[in-house]
């Protein structure tokens, strides 16, 4: 399979979910396309003096195996690179939005996937690491990813910002609800609330703590 990239603005939030199946009934009620279940596992990038943090940008390797369940088939076995970085277009205001903005590039290298020594060897550094089931839905332009977390489960929201905001209404959430935090602030959060070190954010106990 060949390789593909694409290069996208990336606009979304997330959403805390209190309740897995009513979040899944009222997606499935509003019509939305489910596009499986998989098992997400993420490995972040940088180079050895965190120049990419530094400069607000990251560089993930991620792994998705099939994993069905709450009702979902399978999602797509693949291994997809990412690079995030600023919107090249940045304002004071813009830290002010109800939502996160961001340029996406992403690389999907297929079945065979693409091995971290490969970024290693290029001279950068593997940090953090975590893990989610994502439950993945299409509403028109709209992406919505149930993301079942060890911290917790959320959902993203990804697409323009009145169609983010018109849906997270329909599911009960109001603009106060939104995060536009990734998901290692949400686990160095957890961590400092349970006063733990913080380390990967995966299933295994012992590696996430």
């Amino acid at each position: 399979m060949a390789a593909k990239i694409k290069t996208k603005r990336e606009i979304e939030i997330k959403l805390r979910v209190s309740n897995l199946r009513a979040v899944l009934r009222h997606i499935r009620k509003m019509g939305a396309v489910p596009r499986g279940r998989t098992l997400e596992q993420n490995t972040l990038f940088d180079t050895p003096d965190s120049s990419f943090w530094r400069h607000g940008r990251l560089l993930r390797l991620r792994t998705q195996t099939p994993a069905p369940g709450n009702g979902s088939r399978g999602g797509l076995r693949t291994t997809i690179l990412t690079a995030k970085a600023p919107p090249p277009t940045r304002s004071r205001s813009r830290k002010n939005l109800p939502y996160k903005e961001r340029l996406e590039t992403e690389l999907a290298v297929g079945k065979r996937g693409l091995q971290p020594q490969v970024l290693q060897d290029l001279g950068l550094r593997a940090g953090f690491k975590y893990e989610k089931y994502r439950t993945s839905f299409r509403l028109g332009g709209l992406h919505l990813d149930l993301d079942e977390t060890p911290i917790g489960t959320f959902l993203e929201l990804e697409g323009s910002p009145s169609a983010i905001r018109r849906t997270a209404l329909r599911l009960g959430y109001s603009a106060k609800d939104h995060i536009r935090a990734t998901y290692w602030d949400l686990y160095a959060a957890d961590c400092r609330r349970l006063k733990r070190t913080p380390r990967n954010m995966v299933f295994n106990s012992q590696k996430s703590r």
